[in-house]
């Protein structure tokens, strides 16, 4: 608001000062206000300069005012300069706020008003050239029009990107949640599933051990259970005003690994752990990381290695964590023949703290995952 009162109080200004008087005998237009004394003349300007209060409501319709200003500045002999240089910066505004074809119409329209004019003015002198002043006008138009259309266009592409880096954003968060989901949910599911499965072969033989399976399915699903709540709830408290994602999940990091080697010990997978460097605080993120990390490869194990045990080695650096986890079992490439996103979710996790990641098969048998994080 305070730029359109400012533009209204220019343009009367410009009014007042190329308005003809009988002081200026300069001015040879038809007509002329003989008498009118200074704040008469105020008044009638800042009558005059009312369109300009619409400028943001209906620039063409204010800019089709201005011409017709400036005729009647024409009529009564003022120097109508001013209300060129006034439409100039008009049709720069058009180019910004109105479609290409509009803003050059209105241009175009500037010269045309211009050389008709002139025609009439310059025809009693032999000597005067109206082509010269006529080129002089379209190029002024023609610079208020480039400079609002190259404001525009880089307005357009300011907007671009901010949607660009909202669509990565979301993106970012769809994978953040697809991640967390895979890495709660697939390494619980692959526990019941093994469980699940040798309940069913002991049923009539070993009904202890049945049961057992049977028990430890319950305490895996109702804790997965748990953390779905948990991560549902995050997601409908979160802040979308202040921009800051509700953590998904209670962070468990390296601490819950004791308990992730125990519910993988109920599946019938024994892993050893071993520990060096000396042990340290991590950064929240790292430390989320690593567990997830163990997570998902234990799962893997425990799915497509075929075999009953493997060794987890966690080394503390002085400047990183590394993570190694090794099992002797069949060794694919493709662990996931399902079409997880195991591999794929684990790359990336350390890929976005810009850690090293590797995952393949070993030249003496099994499967060997392992990570480097900066810590």
């Amino acid at each position: 608001m305070a730029t359109v009162v400012g533009a209204y109080l220019l343009y009367a200004s410009l009014l007042f000062w190329t308005a003809p008087t009988t002081q200026s005998p300069q001015y040879d237009g038809p007509h002329r206000f003989p008498s009118i004394a200074a704040p008469a003349l105020a008044a009638l300007v800042l009558v005059l300069a009312l369109p300009v209060l619409l400028a943001r409501r209906w620039p063409t319709a204010v800019y089709g005012a201005l011409l017709a200003e400036t005729v009647l500045a024409v009529e009564f002999g003022a120097r109508t300069w001013g209300l060129y240089a006034a439409a100039v910066v008009a049709i720069c505004y058009l180019a910004l706020v109105r479609s290409t074809a509009v803003s050059a119409v209105a241009a175009a329209a500037l010269v045309v008003l211009w050389y008709i004019e002139q025609a009439g003015v310059l025809a009693a002198d032999p000597a005067s050239d109206l082509g010269m002043t006529t080129s002089e006008i379209a190029l002024y138009a023609a610079c208020g029009w480039g400079a609002g259309y190259g404001l525009r266009k880089r307005r357009e592409y300011s907007l671009s990107l901010r949607e660009q880096s909202a669509a990565r954003a979301v993106m970012a968060e769809r994978l953040r949640i697809a991640r967390e989901l895979h890495d709660m949910v697939a390494h619980s599911i692959g526990i019941i599933a093994v469980l699940a499965g040798a309940a069913g072969r002991v049923m009539e033989t070993q009904p202890k051990q049945a049961r057992a399976a049977l028990t430890s399915i319950e305490a895996t699903s109702r804790e997965t259970l748990a953390g779905l709540q948990r991560m549902v709830s995050a997601l409908r408290h979160a802040e979308p005003e202040t921009g800051d994602a509700a953590p998904l999940a209670p962070a468990q990091g390296l601490a819950g690994l004791d308990h992730l080697v125990a519910r993988a010990a109920d599946a019938g997978l024994r892993v050893d752990v071993a520990w060096r460097g000396e042990r340290r605080r991590l950064p929240p993120e790292i430390d989320l990381s690593a567990f997830r990390v163990i997570q998902e490869a234990l799962t893997n194990v425990v799915r497509h290695s075929g075999k009953r045990d493997c060794r987890v080695l966690i080394s503390f650096e002085a400047d990183e964590v590394s993570i190694e986890i090794l099992d002797n079992g069949r060794g694919s490439v493709h662990p996931d023949p399902g079409g997880g996103f195991g591999l794929l979710g684990m790359r990336e996790r350390v890929a976005l703290l810009d850690g090293q990641f590797s995952a393949g098969p070993r030249a003496e048998g099994g499967f060997r995952v392992a990570a480097r994080l900066p810590a």
